[in-house]
């Protein structure tokens, strides 16, 4: 499998350290960048990327390294840098010569190497030798582990893996050239919301190796095979026993609110702060930080979120948020321009350990502002029986359930206020906004009971019948 080391150093890597670490390999090795050398690789004489070294993070945000690399990690100060590096499977000695990279950029400037190696592994490794019958493959992705004409197959193993720089590229990259991406973990390994959501489904996977033998697909447990370049269903219905296995209940859950809002394209306008809203409604502060990637590696500021939209237009944008180490929190924020203004795409998950309560009682008022103050559209709110720290493990879990459905004035005025307030059901909506721009907010229950999805689905159905998409 590929393997990832990350160096956690309390100084910048300069150019004397990083000097230092690429000469692990010693003088037969060439270097090569990328992404505007923002990625440095070593490769052999022919040109195959060995180990590749990512541009160094400064992170402001606390508890990053323990909620993505495990409990132990706990590097001294309030910022420190993350530098990745990385391994291929390309020939022998690339992870060792990875470990070595890693191992002197530590020695150098302090600090701890993930996974932890045994002091002194910072020796030059010979990673050149027998490489004349691995033949590169033309336009290659760095560090891809297999790519065919369909799929790039991407092999991991972390204790919980992100949403990284490196793989928020893959994933562009082999979406311009119309291929899938295929994760390929142990079962062991959970991901992150961000990139949960980032993969998005059908053609990309997380394909998870069964102790059983064989792969499944870690989002719906169907058993997969490998045919014509691609994981695929094994096409006989089969959803594999590791799956499927039932976990003992934990008492853990999870909040999860989704919404959209709709501005008008104003030269004042500041994103960012309808999650800002939401966050300070549900736990009491505001987002710790924001990023376009994981770790999340700056502090929450709405004004610099909104200048890489501007930035970035027409185009979308994707940032994510995280909260304090206190109170798991993690959002996905998406910007789009639409013809009817700058849509903002909010999914904001919270996790409760055993014994906590989720604030349902801040729902209704959060609404309320989001509609006064922030041009909310719709909004949905689920609770789910899951891990508190919202990463998502490869085993089918209770399914979430909704809690409530808020729908804002433009969808209520376009229902008509008299129809969309009367669903056949024994929901009484609450009314929110203004006389003259209401909008409804629809209790559908406490998230204990999955009859919910029925409420929810007929009351979409009533007001589909007018509203297009609702």
């Amino acid at each position: 499998m590929t393997q990832d080391f990350i160096a956690l150093t309390p100084k910048a890597p300069d150019a004397a350290a990083l000097l230092a670490a690429l000469h692990a390999g010693g003088p037969d090795l060439t270097l090569t960048t990328t992404d505007d050398d923002a990625v440095v690789h070593l490769c052999t004489a022919d040109g195959r990327p060995l180990v590749s070294i990512e541009a160094p993070l400064l992170i402001h945000t606390a508890g990053e390294a323990e909620r993505l690399l495990g409990p132990d990690l706990s590097p001294a100060g309030t910022s420190y840098w993350w530098t990745e590096i990385r391994a291929s499977t390309a020939g022998p000695g690339a992870e060792a010569l990875a470990a070595s990279v890693g191992g002197r950029l530590t020695t150098l400037l302090g600090g701890t190497l993930w996974p932890r190696r045994e002091p002194g592994s910072t020796a030059v490794v010979d990673a050149a030798q027998d490489h004349e019958a691995i033949a590169a493959s033309p336009g290659a992705l760095p560090v891809v582990d297999v790519l065919t004409d369909s799929t790039a197959v991407v092999l991991a193993d972390r204790p919980v893996l992100g949403l990284t720089t490196w793989l928020a590229d893959i994933l562009r990259i082999t979406t311009a050239a119309d291929r899938a991406l295929h994760l390929v973990t142990p079962p062991h390994v959970r991901l992150t919301l961000p990139l949960r959501v980032a993969l998005g489904g059908a053609p990309n996977r997380w394909v998870v190796q069964d102790p059983a033998g064989g792969y499944y697909d870690g989002l719906s447990g169907a058993v997969l095979v490998w045919r014509n370049g691609t994981f695929a269903p094994a096409g006989d219905g089969r959803v594999a026993d590791a799956f499927t296995a039932t976990a003992a209940p934990t008492g853990e859950h999870q909040l999860t609110v989704a919404f959209r809002t709709l501005h008008a394209p104003d030269a004042d306008l500041l994103l960012g702060t309808s999650l800002q809203t939401a966050w300070r409604h549900l736990t009491g502060t505001d987002p710790a930080g924001w990023g376009t990637a994981e770790p999340v590696n700056l502090p929450w500021s709405p004004r610099q979120l909104t200048t890489l939209a501007r930035d970035r237009a027409p185009a979308p944008t994707h940032t994510l948020a995280i909260g304090i180490p206190a109170r798991p929190a993690i959002a996905t924020h998406r910007t789009t321009r639409t013809a009817a203004g700058v849509a903002e795409d909010v999914t904001l998950a919270i996790g409760y350990a055993a014994g906590e309560q989720a604030p349902l009682k801040a729902i209704e008022p959060l609404a309320a502002e989001l509609v006064d103050a922030h041009g909310l559209t719709t909004m949905l709110t689920t609770l789910r029986a899951a891990r508190a720290d919202l990463t998502l493990p490869a085993r089918l879990g209770p399914p979430p359930v909704p809690v409530a459905f808020t729908l804002g004035p433009r969808d209520v005025r376009e229902a008509g206020l008299t129809h969309a307030r009367r669903p056949p059901l024994a929901i009484r909506p609450a009314q929110l906004g203004t006389p003259d721009a209401p909008s409804l907010h629809y209790p559908l229950g406490d998230g204990t009971d999955t009859a919910a999805w029925t409420t929810l689905s007929h009351l979409a159905a009533h007001l589909g019948s007018r509203v297009g998409g609702a």
